[in-house]
C-alpha cells in the first residue's frame, strides 16, 4: 500500500489556508462563512453517500464518496481546531493496542 499521508496533509493545509484567507468562489470559504451546521450537514450527507455506495458494490463510487467525506471532515476538523496530527496520533495509539475487541452488550429479544 501507498503512503499517501502527504495528500492528506496537503489537503488539510489547503482548507486551513481558505480558513485564514477568504477567496472568491471557493467551496470551502462557503462552508466556513455558513458555519458549524451547515458543516456538520455535508459531513451526514456525504457519510450516507458513502454508505449507499458501498452497500451498491460500486467500489468507483464508493472512492469518490470516501474522498468526499474526508474532505468534510477536515473541513469540520479545521473549523474546531482540530490537527491531522492530533487524528494521526490517536490512530497510531490504536494501532499498538491488541486484543481489545470489546464485548458486546447483547439483549435477549424475547424479554
Amino acid at each position: 500500500m501507498e503512503n499517501n499521508n502527504n495528500e492528506l496533509y496537503n489537503l488539510y493545509e489547503t482548507i486551513m489556508s481558505r480558513k485564514e484567507e477568504k477567496q472568491e468562489g471557493s467551496y470551502t470559504c462557503y462552508l466556513f462563512e455558513k458555519g458549524l451546521d451547515k458543516i456538520l450537514k455535508k459531513v451526514g450527507e456525504e457519510c450516507s453517500e458513502t454508505i449507499i455506495a458501498a452497500k451498491n458494490g460500486d467500489n468507483k463510487e464508493t472512492v469518490l464518496e470516501i474522498s468526499d467525506l474526508i474532505y468534510h471532515l477536515f473541513v469540520m476538523m479545521a473549523q474546531q481546531g482540530i490537527t491531522v496530527d492530533e487524528v494521526m496520533d490517536e490512530l497510531a495509539k490504536r494501532s499498538q493496542k491488541t486484543g481489545n475487541l470489546k464485548k458486546f452488550h447483547q439483549v435477549d429479544k424475547n424479554t
